[in-house]
This record gives C-alpha cells, sequence and structure tokens, in this order.
C-alpha cells in the first residue's frame, strides 16, 4: 500500500529531521577519536546534575537514512524555501522567521505552508505512478 503524504506528516518528518541532525557527532578532527564504548547508564548516573544541558546520544542509522532522505526533498525548493522549513523545523518562533525574512509572523507561516505543500505534492505525484501499476 502505497503512503498518502498530507502536510502534517511532511512536517513532522522536517522536525525529525532537524532533531537527528542536531544530534549527529560533532566534527573534528581526523585521527582525533575516542575508542570509549557508549555505556548504558541509569538516568542517576547518566544525568545527575538536573540543571545542567545534555547531549542526546548519537542516531540511529535508520533515523540518518530519514533525515537523508527528507533532505533530498528540499532540492525542489528554492534557497530562501529551504531555509524558511529548516527554521521552522529547528522550532524557531514564528516571529523570528518573520524577522528573517522581512514579513509578519502569518505571511512566514503562509509561505511555510505553501512550501510544505509543494514538498507534499511532490511526495505524492511520486507515489501515484507505482499505484496505477498491475
Amino acid at each position: 500500500m502505497d503512503e498518502v503524504w498530507t502536510i502534517d506528516v511532511v512536517a513532522e518528518r522536517f522536525t525529525e529531521a532537524a532533531r537527528t541532525a542536531r544530534r549527529l557527532p560533532r566534527v573534528t578532527v581526523q585521527g582525533y577519536v575516542s575508542t570509549w564504548p557508549v555505556v548504558a547508564q541509569s538516568e542517576l548516573e547518566a544525568y545527575p546534575d538536573r540543571d545542567k544541558l545534555y547531549r542526546l546520544p548519537p542516531p540511529s542509522p535508520k533515523d540518518v537514512d530519514l533525515m537523508l532522505e527528507v533532505m533530498q526533498w528540499v532540492q525542489v525548493l528554492e534557497l530562501d524555501e529551504r531555509h524558511l522549513v529548516w527554521m521552522r523545523a529547528k522550532r524557531y518562533d514564528w516571529r523570528e522567521i518573520g524577522k528573517r525574512f522581512g514579513c509578519d509572523r502569518t505571511t512566514a507561516w503562509r509561505r511555510w505552508k505553501r512550501d510544505i505543500q509543494v514538498v507534499t505534492d511532490k511526495l505524492n505525484a511520486k507515489a501515484k505512478p507505482s499505484a496505477n501499476r498491475l
């Protein structure tokens, strides 16, 4: 059964891709690598200081594959449209997005909705030919 893409599903996939990108390991100089394994710890051992911000563990290979798929979707958008979609995926406030693009927050929302609809339409167009095959 082919998946029917909706604006909400596509927007959620963009949000998940932004979260995954944030969890990727930091880029370091070649040759300086930690050989220590990741150790499973209890919550008290892992997060002893409640006030400190802790970094999430690295994403799974499946999460990275889904993120890369979403990054291919943005190729149908113009550069400014890509920035708008990614800013919202990173949970920027509409007011901040509006300032970045020199428009009102409702105009930024409308543009985001249009851009997500463009991606959704492309995804649904790709899904239709396989549904017509017998």
